[in-house]
């Protein structure tokens, strides 16, 4: 999936560009909802870590408060906010919750700002603002083009990054 390529917008092939924007929006609603589930299991997981570290804390407050400290609940929580394994699910916790935000506003830019800009567009066109073909097309073969060119471009951009 790539968010520059799906955004872009054809003038000239606005009717392809309308029988994309369905595909395109249920593309990028089911990419939200997978980040969503791994966002999910992330918080589940960093919980789960939390719990662990506090029964092992509990079990053994020696190992991870220093001899003759009593384990007080101030304690046993500073001690395991600094443990690697909840620092680690913690870090799991911050990337996937970022990449759910990214697919957000992606989402919905496909599903509404892409949209909105397709219809003034078609607008545009109705109006006769832009200059182009009367004669019908092949749409099938038309779209077929149109992404060959859209790849051509994204990889042309990979490259140069």
């Amino acid at each position: 999936m790539n968010y520059e390529r799906d955004m872009h917008i054809d003038e000239n092939s606005l009717d392809i560009e309308w029988l994309e924007q369905a595909d395109l929006a249920v593309q990028w609603g089911k990419y939200y909802t997978e980040c969503e589930e791994q966002f999910q299991r992330a918080d589940e997981n960093v919980k789960i870590v939390r719990s662990e570290l506090i029964l092992e804390i509990n079990k053994n407050p020696e190992e991870f408060l220093g001899s003759g400290i009593k384990p007080t609940d101030t304690k046993v929580e500073a001690a395991y906010r600094v443990d690697k394994r909840h620092v680690e699910a913690k870090e799991r916790w911050l990337k996937a919750k970022k990449k759910l935000g990214d697919a957000e506003i992606i989402k919905n830019e496909i599903t509404f700002t892409r949209k909105s800009a397709l219809e003034n567009m078609v607008k545009l066109h109705s109006a006769d603002w832009f200059a182009g073909p009367k004669m019908p097309r092949d749409l099938v073969s038309e779209r077929e083009k149109m992404k060959k060119k859209f790849n051509k471009k994204v990889r042309i951009r990979n490259r140069k990054n």
